[in-house]
């Protein structure tokens, strides 16, 4: 059960390696985010992440406990990033033990449809026509959250 909030890239294997071989359990679900290629506003060359450090890794903590008391998830692991990230680089990972898959699956979910919209990070798009902006909430983001409530 342990958050990672970081600006160096991480070792997905390596996260999965410590959920199957640290906690018994008949599932494991992960997730990994990249940074995509594309926008809707055109194609990408990188994505910025900022946070505020204290409030982001509090949040993401609250929501790992929230998760697995919702899904009695037997452990569960978050990292993120932050910095300048390139195309591909990846972002996120999630990943959660259960029981059973149906709880697996869903405590992951749970866990990236809510770190998208209330978790503090702030994202800026580096397109390949030289703009830069801020990336705002989706209202797809916002949908997929409110299932969960």
């Amino acid at each position: 059960m342990q958050v990672f909030i970081q600006k160096e890239s991480f070792d997905v294997g390596a996260h999965y390696d410590f959920l199957v071989r640290a906690f018994s359990g008949a599932a494991v679900v992960t997730f990994t985010g990249y940074v995509r290629e594309y926008s809707d506003q055109g194609d990408l060359t990188g994505l910025e992440l900022e946070h505020y450090p204290a409030m982001t890794e509090r949040r993401l903590q609250e929501l790992g406990e929230e998760a697995a008391a919702r899904f009695d998830l037997k452990t569960w692991r978050i990292v993120h990033r932050y910095g300048r990230l390139e195309v591909t680089d990846p972002i996120v990972w999630a990943g959660v033990v259960a029981d059973h898959r149906g709880a697996a699956f869903d405590g992951c979910q749970f866990i990236m449809d809510t770190l998208k919209t209330d978790v503090p990070f702030w994202k800026r798009e580096y397109l390949s026509n030289g703009k830069v902006q801020w990336v705002e909430a989706k209202n797809n983001d916002n949908l997929r959250r409110q299932r969960w409530r």
